[in-house]
């Protein structure tokens, strides 16, 4: 198929820039009102596992949990439970204020009664000052991963390719953080290591596509506009291929730790899809098109000078 016949990525650029634009807005005016669900590991708090040993509905751990705090033995909020194990035997539950042993004894002696059994327990606590020493150095690794993944472009390629990965690989990053946002995903420890593999991820996907715009440009003739959008749009093309292998791949394996992994990793999984998507759209629609911007304003000073 002739290149004037596939699909223009530079020419619909902005239908693209738009469709990011309001997921990215629309993400952090919800982070601006409701602000992020906050697990454990970023908000003070007490997380309770509860292992049973029988069967658990949710309706029955939630009239557990109504009549301690009815009876004043448990006074911090908490959220809903997740029942999980292989027969629906345990329930992790977290609660917004850290609880003290006599609270954590009186909730599995509750369990212990209700069910007519030994009940075992996991307890994992975050005071606020360490809560919010974690979220600041989350805050700091990805900015710290960012500005080294710009110097390597930088030294490999030229600043317009890493200025316009810097910018994708953060759209990738801030789309995960949106739709997290907006549907009330629990951010936590696992949620900060999959923004940090898409970070890694997405790089990887526009390497892919940067390396054949440098080397298609050894060869070009750039003379009008024309030229460089068609340089632009052959390169998507002849890489095309080998970006859906790689995605596909990756997407796959982070659909079955989704689907088949424990309620422990799903989170993970879930933002792995999500910035795995991202990253994947972004290398085609946004990175090319943002470095097109930038070299077509070079171009630009080029010709003037030489018309000077």
């Amino acid at each position: 198929m002739d290149s004037k016949q596939k699909f223009d990525f530079v020419k619909n650029r902005n239908k693209f820039f738009i469709i990011s634009a309001v997921v990215l807005i629309i993400g952090l005016v919800v982070m601006l009102t409701s602000g992020m669900n906050f697990g454990v590991d970023f908000k003070a708090g007490t997380n309770i596992d509860l292992v049973v040993g029988k069967q658990m509905d949710s309706a029955k751990v939630e009239e557990i949990l109504h009549g301690l705090n009815t009876s004043g033995d448990v006074k911090s909020k908490y959220a809903d439970p997740t029942i999980g194990g292989n027969n629906s035997d345990r329930v992790s539950i977290r609660f917004d204020d850290v609880l003290d042993d006599a609270t954590v004894n009186t909730i599995q002696k509750a369990f212990a009664t209700a069910y007519s059994t030994e009940v075992s327990k996991e307890i994992n606590t975050v005071d606020p000052q360490l809560a919010k020493e974690l979220l600041l150095k989350a805050v700091y690794a990805v900015a710290i991963s960012s500005v080294l993944i710009c110097l390597y472009v930088s030294i490999r390629f030229e600043w317009r390719f890493a200025l316009a990965a810097i910018i994708a690989i953060l759209h990738d990053a801030f789309i995960v953080i949106a739709m997290f946002a907006i549907f009330r995903f629990e951010v936590n420890l696992p949620f900060l290591a999959a923004v940090l593999t898409t970070i890694g991820y997405s790089i990887n996907d526009k390497i892919v596509i940067f390396d054949r715009i440098r080397e298609n440009l050894r060869f070009a003739k750039l003379k009008t506009d024309a030229d460089l959008v068609a340089l632009v749009n052959d390169s998507i093309w002849q890489t095309m291929a080998r970006n859906i292998n790689t995605v596909l791949v990756v997407l796959i394996a982070a659909g079955c730790l989704y689907l088949f992994g424990s309620e422990s990793i799903k989170l993970f999984a879930l933002a792995k899809l999500i910035g795995l998507t991202s990253g994947a759209y972004s290398s085609v629609f946004i990175a090319c098109s943002l470095w097109y911007l930038f070299k077509r304003n070079s171009l630009s000073r080029s010709k003037k000078k030489v018309a000077a």
